[in-house]
């Protein structure tokens, strides 16, 4: 074991050490000066997670830096007097030191630490949590039920924008099920049930394949379980309203991907993936008709997973029929980055978990670009230009409704950050960079639009062998692409210079395929003559020819 260290404060550890040593490659990772670090570590039944992240005290948001998952197993406890293993014990200090040694080397100034069900219901739980303070410095909260609820409620808060409907999230982990309720004002119904995924193989499971009977009697005794908390949600529910359902966490995960490895084009990230009840019920129905070798030969899932994937999914499928909900939405964040976001909060890096909710696009969309070096100065002048022909073209251009025109805003946006990489070719590097980035709040199809939208704004328009257009399946999501892409690649032929010389474009329909814009120069400064546009009404000039092509009308520059 490690010598004795400072104890810590409550909230987690004051790591006064420089950023430094280094990441686990032993290079150096830079943070910048106006950005802070910490570290959240949660101690399931099942599994220790790490998640390191990057805070951003200006735009009150946050990205993932790193994250760790070792399988700890405290849920298998001692099955007479209901104690923590020695085993269980010493696999999680070998894997809490290791991941308190990996969040010091990225220069974290805390690190908050959670324990739940396993650690809570454990006689020795208590004394499990002194050790770790007294031989690794680690000071861990033991959170109640509902605590935990709070905390994963905070995580997919942190993920997705609720809008006007309200979300019903589950989190099946290895010793309690989460149900919560909440929408765009508040948490209504909090609830913890004692059924997990490792507490029901550990007690039910001894057969394998289950038997019929056994199955039956499994899912009677998920739905007793569960029937207190689905009764809580329901009354919570007010007349007429539809929840969306979100899982998180390992067994939503795991059905995700088994569902994802399955389909023709499988998603790069499950952030945002549905799954129908419908193909959640099959999933279930071949899970349990398979031996464990067996379903340790799928290959989206690990060994340790295959092991309870059978009782997690029973949950997860009992919940939704009690619940009468037909479609599963899956959440990546949960009660790791719900820590961070309480961190966020008790520092007064937000103003309340409300206001994080209300802005969670845009947030993460200029988190992006500033993350990747975009000029956010003149990002602004081409989204503000952008939507300015959005809105003057509309019935000429576009027959948008609306929905194009948040896409256009981010795309306008993140639309140079592939800059970063190559200047000649940005406009693919950009698409790459937005797909594999991570654009919380934008639903899976959403955020390939975005990054179409990026990579169409200028050289050649969309072609079938293009990757980037045959991940954009939809006839009607297509055509928003490529109309949006067309506003883009306007705005962005407006902006030639560092400085803003553009106060607005005026658009003048002259007929039913032709278009006039005008441009009205920017304010001089007293004493200055106002800027010469002949360069932007070149550059816009440039584009007619595409905008013919695309859609049939002819572009006309007005000179003053």
């Amino acid at each position: 074991m490690d010598g004795k260290v400072t104890p810590l404060q409550r909230t987690g550890s004051a790591l006064a050490q420089s950023p430094a040593a280094g990441s686990a490659s032993g290079q150096s990772v830079p943070s910048r000066d106006d950005r802070r670090r910490v570290a959240a570590i949660d101690i399931g039944t099942n599994s220790t997670h790490l998640v390191i992240a990057e805070v951003d005290p200006v735009l009150s948001s946050f990205s993932v830096v790193l994250t760790e998952k070792s399988t700890t197993r405290l849920g298998d406890r001692d099955p007479e007097s209901g104690d923590l293993s020695p085993e269980a014990i010493e696999r999680a200090f070998h894997t809490l030191r290791n991941c308190r040694e990996l969040a010091q080397s990225y220069g974290v100034e805390q690190i908050v630490t959670a324990a739940t069900s396993a650690v809570r219901e454990a006689p020795n739980g208590p004394a499990f949590l002194q050790a770790l303070l007294e031989q690794l410095g680690l000071a861990v909260d033991l959170v109640s039920g509902p605590e935990e609820a709070r905390l994963i409620y905070l995580g997919v808060l942190s993920a997705m924008a609720f809008g006007e409907q309200p979300h019903l999230i589950i989190d099946i982990g290895g010793g309690s099920t989460e149900l919560i309720l909440a929408d765009e004002h508040d948490a209504r119904s909090l609830t913890s049930t004692r059924i997990g995924a490792v507490r029901l193989q550990r007690e039910f499971c001894q057969q394998d394949p289950l038997s019929p009977e056994r199955t039956s009697f499994l899912r009677a005794y998920i739905q007793g379980a569960l029937d207190p908390a689905v009764a809580q949600l329901k009354a919570a529910l007010r007349p007429g309203e539809h929840p969306l359902m979100v899982g998180t966490s390992g067994t939503a995960m795991a059905l995700a991907a088994l569902a994802a490895a399955e389909d023709p084009k499988p998603p790069l990230r499950l952030q945002g993936y549905r799954l129908s009840k419908e193909r959640i019920d099959q999933l279930v129905a071949r899970l349990l008709a398979m031996p464990l070798e067996q379903r340790k030969t799928l290959a989206p899932i690990n060994d340790r997973r295959a092991e309870i994937i059978v009782p997690g999914a029973l949950i997860l499928q009992t919940a939704m029929g009690m619940l009468g909900v037909r479609e599963l939405v899956i959440c990546e964040r949960a009660l790791r980055e719900g820590l961070i976001v309480d961190w966020m909060l008790r520092n007064q890096l937000l103003g309340d978990r409300f206001s994080f909710q209300s802005t969670i696009r845009e947030r993460t969309v200029r988190h992006l670009a500033r993350s990747f070096g975009v000029d956010l100065a003149r990002a602004e002048r081409v989204a503000v230009n952008a939507l300015s022909l959005y809105d003057q073209t509309r019935g000429l251009l576009h027959d948008d409704d609306g929905p194009g025109r948040s896409l256009l805003w981010a795309a306008a946006l993140l639309h140079t950050c592939g800059k970063s990489i190559n200047i000649s070719a940005y406009h693919k590097h950009t698409w790459y960079l937005i797909h594999h980035g991570e654009l919380l709040g934008y639903s899976q199809i959403e955020h390939l639009m975005v990054a179409a939208i990026a990579r169409y704004h200028r050289r050649s328009l969309p072609k079938k062998r293009h990757e980037s257009w045959q991940l954009i399946e939809g006839r009607d999501q297509r055509r928003t692409v490529a109309a949006m892409a067309l506003l883009l690649r306007l705005a962005a032929a407006l902006d030639r210079r560092p400085a803003g010389v553009i106060e607005a474009i005026r658009v003048h329909p002259a007929g039913p395929e032709v278009l006039d814009l005008e441009l009205l120069p920017a304010v001089p400064q007293p004493g200055d003559a106002p800027p010469d546009l002949s360069l932007e009404r070149w550059s816009l000039r440039s584009c007619a020819e595409v905008v013919l092509e695309a859609s049939g009308v002819r572009l006309r520059v007005r000179e003053p």
